[in-house]
């Protein structure tokens, strides 16, 4: 979903951490070592953690169990605990307000990583931790973690995208792989007015480089990109449509009015509810634009785990950034609250999920990766107004290029 840039949460913990860095010398996993005062032969640590609440709620929580394995992993710390409720998508706006007295280890959306690198509130993977990434993580997911300076930064746990859910009992195996085949046959909703999910259909957008990094690529559309908008606004005048609103498109599912929906793991349990065993999960249809057959492809990226540089015990906290997400954690995630993982290693885990599996096809063949360069934020706004402009039918077959041609300069060039 696109991010929440306005929100703050207010912090109970931040003023523990306004203490200042000691220098010390580095480590193999991008921390530094530094003394704590205990006389048993363990080294005094406390550490500040940002998770979203869902991860924390009960006794027994996900956090609370990965915090005491860490703590049998790691006999030579004694550690103090201060968690705070801090979801990934408001990560950014919480470090940027103050990058010393943001929490030591704190869970984030990937495409936020330029953000983060902009006020220096994020660490470089130690050389453990970067071949943890990459032994877990595909090249998709480790990209996601590549800053524009070609380090890595955090450790992913789960994909963030979106795909298709679908009624079996309605739409045949070969009817889900095109969406005009689709519209033609029943009728579908599509949350044509979110900024995240409108350009999955400008086949060919690039963001900021093929691999996201570019800093100077900046955002490139097709150069069909006018002829797209003239399909998308044919496509909303089809009564088979409908805007999805975030709430309009599970609702009509439920009721039976639309037999298709476009939206990633956290509607999975709704949408089971609403079509059980018709359930179908499946990656991006494709549309044809004057008879070209154009791939849909989703905005990809990660939530990951990362370590703050600032931390006043920047060795443990970079630990436990990278046990956030290691195997462990990521089967206990997977298992309490089916966070689907990124771990290559646990793919037996989630052989059986259909929603694995489509989040898996979509990553692999249906989409692009969501920069995380800090030039992304030029985006959101122009995108969400070009898809308002569309569900309004300002946006017309016969003005399509001249609104392109408009919403292209606001954010990027053409493809020459």
């Amino acid at each position: 979903m696109k991010i929440n840039w306005k929100k703050i949460v207010g912090l109970t913990a931040a003023a523990a951490m306004l203490v200042p860095l000691a220098a010390c010398g580095s480590d193999s996993n991008g921390g530094s070592n530094n003394a704590g005062g205990s006389t048993s032969g363990t080294e005094d640590v406390t550490l500040s953690v940002w998770v979203p609440q869902e991860d924390q709620d009960g006794d027994n929580s996900w956090l609370a169990q990965v915090e005491a394995n860490f703590e049998k992993e790691h006999p030579e710390y004694k550690i103090t605990w201060k968690n705070d409720v801090v979801s990934e998508g408001d990560a950014v706006t919480n470090v940027k307000t103050d990058p010393k007295a943001a929490a030591d280890v704190y869970m984030f959306a990937s495409d936020q990583l330029g953000g983060l690198m902009d006020v220096q509130g994020i660490g470089e993977l130690g050389s453990d931790a970067e071949a943890q990434l990459k032994e877990q993580n595909g090249d998709m997911e480790i990209k996601s973690m590549t800053g524009s300076d070609g380090k890595y930064y955090g450790v992913p746990y789960t994909d963030n995208t979106w795909f298709m859910y679908y009624d079996k009992s309605v739409f045949s195996d070969d009817d889900i792989k095109s969406l005009d085949t689709m519209v033609a046959k029943a009728a579908i909703s599509f949350p044509l007015s979110n900024s995240w999910y409108i350009g999955g259909f400008y086949d060919g957008l690039t963001l900021f480089g093929e691999d996201g990094t570019d800093a100077d690529a900046g955002i490139v559309f097709p150069k069909d990109a006018g002829e797209v908008t003239k399909y998308l606004a044919n496509l909303v005048a089809n009564p088979n449509f409908s805007n999805d609103d975030g709430a309009s498109g599970l609702a009509d599912l439920k009721s039976g009015k639309t037999h298709a929906l476009f939206s990633g793991t956290w509607s999975a349990n709704d949408v089971k509810e609403a079509l059980g065993d018709n359930m179908g999960v499946a990656q991006l249809p494709t549309i044809t634009v004057n008879g070209q057959t154009k791939q849909i492809k989703s905005f990809s990226a990660t939530k990951a785990a990362a370590y703050n540089p600032n931390a006043k015990n920047p060795k443990a906290a970079a630990q436990f950034a990278a046990y956030l997400g290691s195997t462990e954690s990521q089967k206990l995630h997977y298992t309490l609250r089916n966070i689907i993982p990124t771990d290559k290693s646990l793919a037996s885990e989630i052989a059986n999920d259909p929603v694995a599996i489509g989040q898996s096809d979509t990553m692999a063949n249906t989409a692009i990766l969501q920069s995380g360069q800090s030039g992304m934020s030029k985006w959101w706004d122009p995108a969400q107004a070009m898809g308002e402009g569309l569900v309004n039918k300002d946006v017309t077959a016969d003005n399509a290029q001249a609104k392109t041609d408009d919403w292209v300069a606001q954010v990027g060039t053409y493809a020459e």
